[in-house]
């Protein structure tokens, strides 16, 4: 068989493969359960960007399968065994600060700038022109091929239960959902809130009454924004000061207002991804760390005291007592992404917990449970998504190996990640890009960017990839 030009197929589809990228990105695909109807359960934007890629693949000859709103695939080939290319069209909440429309998928310095760009709408867009490329070459292959697209990735997965209940499971696949060169290890993902328990007398004590505090939307996402609503008895000045001078101490944008006979604070973080504490700067623990050495009233003490006791500068969960760490897969992490505090319900702290592959989280929880109970606190809508691992000797891994060194040149290391992919769907699944080696991480940042170099390359190696995955032996 002739010797194929990956990259050389994939320059051929460029402009095309730019342009439908784009209009994949052009799509707000923000979950929106306020807005949710029987044929959009996720609401109209995500159900919106799956149809997209459903009418895509059906003008380029796939068959494609709608499954209930919430996913559906594009397939072509024949044979028993099926392949499984698993991505995602939803995305995070795009947040402040963007140099250009985050919708807009602007192209400037070689780069395409969205929300969505890196995770995982670009890399979406690569797997399919790969399909693609490999379909139009016509190539001989004895495995069926299908792309599965999620809408729920970056909540709750309601997508692939619901596929995966009706749907048949790959025999092996990938997600293009990550970095290179591949992801054989994933951490398990707890996510829960710590919610404020402990009851007390309702007599005023204290210079400030918190009427309110927010920090976050998503539990895997670092806070970039937290905002306090406070009543002062006296003093207002030696607070602001005290304020100002904590914020600029630690390098953060803030800003005060007075209003109503209250006094509003707001502190700006840095966002980034809840996998990664250290990457981002928590707004919501700054401002609660600055309250926690506040004269407050007994409930709110009570809740900011624990908050900085156990969460400011401490993302490993040492405080906690549940640090852990292991050679496959490094440290346990915890991300506060959702903070909250009013007089009437108290304080919530909602988390995901990134724990190793060796790490048992019944272990874990049972330790927190425990502390808890002495902190007048208790775990809510605890879940728990298992680790993944696949061992490096597997087909799919020494496949995926050989197609990454010969496309770039470069030994194919393994990685594990904190983050959680669709990879962990599939009992013999990993995820295989689409972030090179030394390009920085910024998905679920703002001004998201993905190089079109990048998505070209990409689009070639998950080519190959396929092919050689799914091939006459």
């Amino acid at each position: 068989m002739t010797q194929i030009n990956w990259m050389s197929e994939v320059e051929k589809r460029k402009d095309a493969l730019i342009k439908d990228t784009q209009g994949l990105l052009h799509i707000k695909s923000l979950l929106d359960e306020e807005n949710t109807s029987s044929d959009a359960p996720l609401g109209q934007g995500v159900k919106e960007a799956l149809e997209y890629m459903l009418q895509l693949g059906e003008k380029d000859g796939f068959t494609p399968k709608n499954v209930g709103n919430l996913a559906g695939h594009l397939e072509f080939g024949e044979g028993n065994e099926l392949l499984g290319i698993l991505c995602h069209v939803d995305v995070v909440p795009e947040g402040d600060g963007w140099s250009s429309d985050p919708y807009g998928a602007e192209i400037r310095d070689g780069k395409i700038y969205a929300r969505g760009a890196l995770d995982d709408k670009g890399p979406t867009m690569a797997a399919y022109y790969a399909l693609k490329i490999v379909k139009e070459l016509g190539l001989p292959l004895k495995k069926r091929v299908r792309m599965i697209i999620g809408t729920d990735e970056e909540s709750n997965w309601r997508c692939v239960e619901h596929y995966f209940q009706h749907e048949e499971m790959p025999t092996l696949g990938f997600a293009p959902d990550a970095d290179f060169p591949i992801i054989n290890a994933e951490k398990g993902i707890a996510d829960f809130d710590m919610v404020q328990k402990k009851s007390f007398n309702d007599s005023a004590e204290g210079e400030v009454e918190v009427i309110s505090f927010v920090s976050g939307k998503r539990y895997n996402m670092v806070p970039d924004y937290a905002k306090a609503v406070l009543k002062l008895k006296e003093n207002q000045a030696g607070l602001l000061e005290d304020y100002s001078s904590f914020m600029r101490e630690y390098e953060l944008e803030h800003i005060h207002q007075a209003e109503n006979g209250t006094l509003i604070l707001e502190v700006k973080g840095i966002s980034a991804h809840g996998m990664e504490p250290k990457n981002g700067k928590n707004a919501g623990l700054f401002l609660a760390e600055f309250l926690s050495k506040q004269n407050l009233e007994v409930k709110a003490s009570h809740y900011f005291q624990f908050v900085s006791r156990y969460f400011f500068n401490d993302s490993r969960a040492v405080n906690l007592g549940v640090a852990y760490s292991d050679d496959i897969s490094g440290d346990l992490t915890i991300n506060p992404g959702k903070l909250s505090f009013s007089p009437q319900s108290g304080g919530s702290i909602g988390m995901t917990c990134r724990y190793p592959v060796t790490n048992k989280m019944e272990d874990t929880k049972t330790k927190l449970d425990d502390l808890l109970i002495d902190e007048g606190f208790e775990i809510n809508h605890f879940s728990d998504s298992k680790p993944h691992h696949v061992d490096e000797k597997e087909f799919l891994i020494q496949t995926l190996k050989k197609v990454y060194e010969e496309q770039t040149g470069e030994k194919a290391e393994m990685i594990a990640i904190g983050g959680g992919t669709y990879a962990r769907s599939l009992k013999s699944g990993v995820a295989f890009g689409p972030l090179f080696p030394g390009r920085p991480d910024i998905a679920h940042q703002k001004d998201e960017y993905m190089y079109i170099e990048d998505l070209l390359k990409a689009t070639a190696i998950y080519a190959q990839a396929i092919f050689e995955l799914a091939k006459n032996e």
